[in-house]
């Protein structure tokens, strides 16, 4: 890897009619933590985020509640997505929302060329549309209702019962891509991934690719098209867009080629739009696909996944509120397989804050700092000679580091946090098996002390760059009672690629205490 080299990512841009869960929680923070660890190894890199704000969904709730639709998405985003980023502790680089003028003209733009290169063309449309969905819904995801919808074709998603659409629209000539996308997925192989999301697209665009409906002329919210002002872009073939309007595309192209392309983290039940529609939309337009869609599971609370109509969606603060945001980080991140689904529950969370980060992590911190503290006047000691088990020490760190920064390569974050947790468990060990507080009774074995105390802060110096992606608060308060921040400067400039290796922390410095990095929970009855 060259460092210095353009990483660009993406969350979905989410549309703020729901209120945010778990679920939009654990794609924003995988985002994040990406994202700062390719900023932390010196890339140039850059994450958006942000709201879909268009579509028909969007201006019946805000008919239903008396105020425009622009009135209606400016208090959802103000009062629910916004305060998201705070509570999850998210370093996000740019906010786009699909209302803004950045976005409009510059998304007219990008359809405005695709329609000169002639891609697109006028027709007639009837089909079963979804308003949950905002999707014209294939066979597939068509099922007969039952109960009260006996009779009706109802969405296999939202399970309510779908509108029958005749209306004159304009047409994208995706059907004309099928062997240019076939061809990607065949020369790219990791341009999907995982390989099940890979596998999935591939069959799906195997089966024939029809021509995609891109305009509504029966409401006017969205993005009027340029060529014809009475259509707007249907919801989705705007939302797609952010990703390029939001680095410049065209209006700052310099910015644009400096970003362009990125990789998309996308929740897998809109995998197709991004894998599929997305890079052909692109390719209609001269332009580069993206680098990588990466298509991760769904969170499942009680065997299914969380809606807000099935009342199964948790608000991400009732988490954070009482574990934090570096537990909420670190739990989703390192519990579920990026990629996989997952099962959330309480009791999880509460035995892997207590395991791992209390009794794990956390107390080896105020283990360390509290001898060293203690034995050495809060001076981190200058190491004697290394024996064989010191120098296992030093190999765990400097393997885990190597393995985590694959790992993250390959957009796999739990391996990464896995990895970086031998460190952990391999120093806990070395302190039960070292007895430092044995050591310090014996004048003659004062030498050796100050090596096992150095490994061990010098451990935790690897530890705080390793996980400050991931656990942001926790790693700072580590780095400041080490006394890092005065030695070797602020823990975000810590090249991360380079902490494992070995005698960074130099000795003499002086820490500080340190009160408990993950407080007990207590436990109502």
């Amino acid at each position: 890897m060259t460092s210095g080299r353009s990483f660009y990512i993406t969350t979905p841009i989410y549309y703020p009619s729901d209120v945010p869960h778990i679920g939009h929680g654990y794609t924003t923070v995988a985002v994040d933590t990406l994202a700062r660890w390719h900023r932390q190894a010196g890339d140039d890199a850059w994450m958006l985020t942000g709201t879909d704000e268009h579509g028909q969904k969007m201006m019946r709730a805000a008919a239903a509640n008396g105020v425009t639709p622009q009135e209606w998405v400016d208090k959802l985003v103000t009062e629910a997505w916004f305060p998201l980023l705070k509570t999850l502790d998210v370093a996000n680089d740019d906010f786009i929302r699909t209302t803004q003028e950045r976005h409009e003209t510059r998304a007219q733009k990008f359809w405005q060329s695709i329609y000169d290169r002639g891609y697109v063309y006028a027709g007639e449309y009837e089909a079963l549309y979804c308003v949950g969905c905002e999707e014209f819904k294939p066979e597939s995801e068509i099922v007969d209702g039952t109960g009260p919808f006996e009779g009706l074709k109802v969405c296999v998603i939202h399970s309510k019962p779908l509108e029958l659409l005749h209306e004159k629209n304009y047409f994208f000539k995706l059907s004309e891509f099928q062997d240019r996308l076939l061809a990607l997925y065949r020369d790219q192989p990791d341009f999907v991934q995982p390989e099940s999301a890979r596998n999935e697209v591939v069959a799906f665009v195997q089966q024939g690719l029809k021509d995609l409906s891109i305009s509504r002329s029966a409401f006017d919210w969205g993005i009027p098209i340029p060529w014809d002002t009475s259509h707007v872009l249907y919801v989705w073939i705007d939302a797609l867009l952010n990703y390029a309007t939001g680095v410049g595309y065209g209006a700052d192209e310099d910015t644009f080629a400096r970003r362009w392309p990125g990789y998309h983290v996308v929740g897998k039940d809109i995998l197709r739009f991004h894998a599929v529609i997305w890079p052909a939309m692109l390719m209609a337009a001269g332009l580069d696909v993206p680098k990588g869609v990466f298509a991760h599971g769904w969170l499942l609370v009680g065997g299914e996944k969380m809606s807000k109509s099935k009342a199964t969606g948790i608000a991400p603060e009732t988490l954070v509120e009482t574990f934090g945001s570096d537990a909420f980080r670190f739990y989703f991140l390192s519990a579920i397989a990026f990629g996989q689904d997952g099962s959330f529950s309480w009791e999880d969370l509460s035995a892997r804050y207590q395991a791992e980060l209390a009794n794990g992590f956390g107390n080896l911190a105020s283990r360390t700092i509290a001898m060293i503290g203690k034995y050495f006047d809060g001076a981190v000691p200058e190491p004697g000679a290394y024996t064989d088990v010191d120098l296992a020490i030093q190999k765990t760190v400097q393997d885990a580091a190597a393995r985590a920064d694959e790992a993250m390569d390959r957009f796999r974050i739990d391996e990464a946090i896995r990895s970086i947790w031998t460190i952990v468990d391999e120093l806990n060990g070395y302190i039960t098996d070292n007895e430092p507080w044995a050591l310090a009774k014996d004048e003659s074995q004062r030498e050796r002390l100050a090596t096992v105390l150095y490994t061990c802060a010098e451990g935790l110096r690897a530890l705080a760059v390793l996980l400050s992606p991931v656990m942001p608060q926790s790693t700072a308060k580590l780095w400041t009672a080490l006394g890092a921040d005065d030695a070797l400067g602020a823990l975000a400039g810590q090249p991360v690629r380079e902490a494992g290796s070995w005698e960074i922390l130099p000795a003499g410095t002086a820490t500080q205490t340190l009160a408990p990095l993950f407080p007990r929970i207590e436990q109502a009855d």
